[in-house]
């Protein structure tokens, strides 16, 4: 875990403390004619070494020469691709392929305890994956299919800005219920709806709209009714297998 710990250590040095805003803008203008692309690549392998250097570890040459190829194809990767309207996006994406080539590299040199194969074959893993994708993705499309008929009174334009925000506030609050449920901190479910309660408090108060106030409701008690039974399935299912 420690040898882990050490990766993720480099990553963060080398993606948020060592790396000047200037050399960022000087990447997104020039791509992969910026020397600081390569510069910052480089960077990323010599803290792999360092760090291994200091705890006396054998072999940490390979693993750096490998953080230094794969972090440099990701951030090229992301630089020929992303536009200014997909930022988030590939910071997002660039991020999670950068967690992903550290996991790699971190199995194929180091031969942890932990089996991929062994991994991929328990089926703890294939439940909480279709848990958080029901959560995440299929919500979302089934509690706008259900309000569908009275989003059309409320919004004049229900796929604008302001829905998508509410679909991702949808999507958190019940990975944040399915995550309480699952660890056995239901009252953190009470918190997490008194907190939202308060938010909305606000608007609906001046709103003075009985519909509003109703079609909110519903998909609130929607969203968090399909988190706590998905909560509550995934107990059951991980305590018979």
């Amino acid at each position: 875990m420690m040898v882990f710990i050490k990766l993720m250590l480099a990553h963060l040095l080398g993606d948020f403390v060592l790396q000047p805003k200037g050399w960022v803008a000087a990447k997104e203008t020039q791509k992969l004619k910026a020397p600081q692309l390569y510069y910052h690549a480089l960077i990323h392998g010599a803290l792999v070494y360092l760090l291994g250097w200091v705890g006396s570890l054998e072999n940490w040459w390979l693993p750096a020469l490998l953080i230094t190829v794969l972090h440099f194809a990701i951030d090229a990767a992301k630089l020929l691709f992303q536009k200014e309207t997909s930022k988030t996006k590939w910071f997002v994406a660039d991020q999670f392929l950068h967690l992903a080539s550290i996991a790699m590299v971190y199995w194929l040199c180091f031969d942890p305890l932990l089996d991929v194969t062994l991994l991929l074959q328990s089926p703890l893993l294939w439940i909480f994956i279709t848990a958080l994708l029901f959560l995440s993705f299929a919500a979302s499309v089934i509690i706008r299919m259900l309000l569908r008929y009275w989003t059309k009174f409320l919004y004049d334009n229900p796929d604008d800005s302001l829905a998508m925000a509410g679909r991702y506030i949808g999507i958190l609050e019940r990975l944040f219920v399915f995550l309480f449920i699952v660890t056995g901190h239901w009252e953190g479910v009470g918190f997490l709806l008194a907190a939202k309660s308060v938010f909305r408090f606000g608007d609906l108060k001046e709103a003075h709209d009985r519909k509003l106030t109703e079609y909110i409701l519903i998909g609130t008690l929607l969203s968090f009714g399909m988190a706590v039974v998905t909560g509550m399935l995934v107990q059951w299912a991980t305590a018979v297998s």
